[in-house]
């Protein structure tokens, strides 16, 4: 059992503190079925709801979540440990999403008249072909910690705009922001079946995956999406699989250092590195690798480590206690192998990681393998682009990767053979509601957010509508 977890109780601990904040009764096998027979049987009645009434809704929903953001981002941070200005970072860019899903939705999924073609001079053709696009029916949405609102908001938002409901199983670290989620769902007029929360860790989420629900959107550790992958197949279910990443940069020699440092640094330690997308692995031309690494470990050093509640916090503690063992073994490996240790390489009290800087780093390290997820980077030179694109390419990992230089067509040129869902020049650790998100091999499988992710939510039906025999 996970964050004191019992089969009757789940305990939401403050990890700054590790004190108790909350004590919730979890969901068993059979409250979960109960569940899912609810939402299956309010499906059909919320996709007959108009769109233009679903859209309502939603904007109220925004209206609620912006009138309360300072007690959501206050919550937030108690329970995962997320400094309080990056919280509130967090809750006005979801206004953005909202408001993204709010404005594309009816366009992306209203239906199409293929034939006759516009313009064709066909008006007088008997045949008729459309493309409407219909919900799912009941999704299953297992959601994450790091960014609660945003990994939720980007599959039940569109899923629910869509016709779908919603059985939406918040992280255990982040339960408290998923129940807020729902009663302000229900307070904007979202009917109680049609967005369901289920409370607790592992044993929840297969109890869920295991009723005839129509999609599963994860969002989550490499590790757990191969177990609900193996666990669905033989399935004809959809699968979208949010999983892990080992995020790569190349600083070109040509760079403005100064500001790349600054740059990539606040990619790599923002939310105190707990991101699939953080840089995870920086790559450097060995022409400003030593001037580079000064200002990057200086950067570093200006963070300020504290109470993630205090405005001036940058770096909080780790959300999950067990991670300060991954953080501590990576180090030690690295140290094994010969990595120099820049900056940071410890424990500190609590659930507290100093942040880490190592270079004389590898890719036989575990730091450069393996995901990291939190405030540690490792830095290594090397000789040209072409060595740069070979080092980021290997990785079991494709989510995001980026470069940086003055010089676009070399930054494409270099990011074109490499393996990520995402491609970064002069940025990192970005998300945009406008582009689709998702990776590649072991990052996962499908995209949420664009108009791809909200018709992600639909099947696409086929009308052959002919008038007369």
């Amino acid at each position: 059992m996970k964050r004191g977890e019992s089969r009757q109780e789940l305990r939401v601990i403050n990890p700054a503190t590790r004190q108790v904040i909350a004590k919730l009764p979890t969901d068993r096998p059979p409250s979960v079925a109960c569940k899912y027979t609810r939402a299956r049987r309010a499906q059909p009645e919320w996709a007959a709801v108009s769109l233009s009434e679903r859209l309502s809704v939603i904007a109220r929903f925004r209206h609620l979540v912006e009138s309360e953001l300072e007690e959501l981002a206050q919550l937030l941070t108690g329970e995962v440990g997320k400094p309080i200005r990056q919280s509130r970072n967090e809750l006005n860019a979801f206004l953005g999403r909202i408001d993204f899903f709010i404005k594309q939705t009816a366009q992306t999924i209203q239906p199409e008249t293929v034939w006759p073609e516009k313009g064709s001079g066909r008006k007088s053709s008997n045949l008729t072909e459309r493309i409407t696009h219909e919900p799912l029916g009941v999704i299953a949405c297992i959601s994450a910690w790091n960014y609660p609102w945003f990994v939720g908001g980007n599959v039940y938002l569109p899923a629910l705009l869509a016709g779908n409901t919603v059985l939406y199983k918040p992280s255990e670290y982040a339960t408290l922001s998923g129940m807020k989620m729902a009663e302000l769902l229900h307070r904007a007029g979202v009917p109680q079946e049609v967005f369901i929360v289920l409370v607790g860790a592992g044993e929840v989420g297969v109890a869920l995956i295991a009723q005839p629900i129509d999609g599963v959107f994860f969002t989550g550790s490499d590790a757990t999406g191969q177990a609900i992958a193996c666990a669905l197949a033989g399935r004809f279910v959809k699968v979208q699989l949010e999983l892990g990443g080992k995020d790569p940069v190349y600083i070109c020699e040509d760079t403005d250092i100064a500001k790349s440092a600054a740059s990539v640094a606040d990619g790599a330690f923002y939310n105190t590195g707990q991101s699939c997308c953080s840089v995870e692995r920086i790559y450097v031309h060995r022409r400003i690798h030593k001037h580079f690494v000064e200002a990057f470990v200086e950067q570093v050093r200006s963070y300020r480590i504290g109470d993630p509640s205090d405005e001036a916090t940058y770096i909080g503690p780790l959300t999950r206690e067990e991670q300060l063992d991954v953080l501590e073994d990576q180090v030690k490996d690295a140290k094994r192998r010969g990595a120099t240790i820049k900056l940071g390489g410890h424990r500190m009290q609590g659930n507290y990681f100093a942040p880490t800087v190592l270079t004389s780093v590898s890719h036989v390290m575990k730091v450069m393998r393996e995901e990291s997820f939190g405030p540690i980077v490792g830095i290594m030179p090397v000789r040209n682009d072409d060595e740069a694109v070979k080092q980021m390419n290997d990785t079991e990992y494709g989510l995001t990767a980026g470069v940086y230089t003055p010089d676009r067509q070399r930054a494409e040129n270099i990011l074109r053979p490499v393996r990520s869902g995402s491609a970064y020049w002069n940025c990192c650790d970005r998300v945009s509601p406008r582009l689709p998100w998702g990776g590649v091999d072991h990052s996962g499988i499908g995209v949420t957010l664009s108009q791809y992710g909200i018709q992600t939510f639909t099947r696409p039906r086929a009308w052959h509508l002919k008038n007369g025999l």
